[in-house]
């Protein structure tokens, strides 16, 4: 059972969001500011934090701050009435996972929560399992039906970041910046060539693949479950 904190100011808004929550099954608690839901973090394990931005006594953007400060793992969503691109940038800027504008969508908030914990579990448990496949990051290994392969670091380190976000294209840009980092004179050459190997290496497989998308970049493609 995931548990949730509601950080807002409004009660009705803390109300609505409780009662959408616990219809999908998750524990939340709630807190009207950012210092609240410190001492709430206290005494609670929390999964992942929905949290407003204006807020007396410790807005959202300080509660980020202080919580990347001691854990840059837990998921959190900013809900703000707050739409300008500044307001937003301003969110990832201080260490949010996402932004959404209210008024909210319950269907969208509900559908973006679920991909952070799913994203949460991945860090945490640094595998990703997709029917008998385990990609297993601290091995560098990609396991099936009891048969691993060891994969060279960098191949693996793309698989894995493409197989983490199922359908989310990269540029080249991207994926060269990440896995070569952003002072690398790696040419672009090199990402094709380390893309043609995992195809090759898992050519045939039903449970994913990697696909181009022209003009773009690359996608992984989860086939199956």
């Amino acid at each position: 059972m995931f548990h949730i904190l509601v950080v807002d100011d409004d009660k009705n808004i803390r109300r609505l969001y409780k009662a959408i929550l616990e219809a999908e099954h998750y524990t939340v608690f709630t807190a009207e500011n950012g210092d609240d839901a410190l001492s709430v973090m206290e005494k609670e394990h929390i999964d992942l934090v929905v949290l407003d931005i204006m807020m007396p006594k410790m807005n959202g953007y300080e509660f980020t701050e202080a919580i990347r400060r001691d854990n840059d793992n837990l998921p959190i969503l900013m809900v703000s009435a707050k739409q300008e691109p500044t307001d937003i940038h301003k969110g990832f800027l201080v260490g949010t996972d996402d932004y959404i504008t209210k008024p909210v969508d319950e269907a969208e908030m509900i559908l973006r929560i679920k991909a952070l914990l799913r994203r949460a579990k991945i860090v945490s448990e640094q595998k990703i399992t997709i029917d008998d496949v385990v990609i297993d990051y601290n091995s560098l290994t990609v396991t099936k039906n009891g048969k691993t392969q060891e994969l060279p670091q960098k191949e693996f380190l793309l698989l894995y970041k493409l197989l983490s976000y199922p359908g989310q294209i990269f540029t080249r840009i991207q994926l060269m910046e990440e896995i070569w980092g952003v002072q690398s004179e790696t040419g672009w050459e090199t990402l094709t060539v380390h893309i043609g190997r995992l195809r090759k290496r898992f050519e045939g497989w039903e449970e994913f693949q990697i696909e181009s998308v022209r003009g773009l970049g690359y996608k992984a493609v989860k086939k199956n479950g």
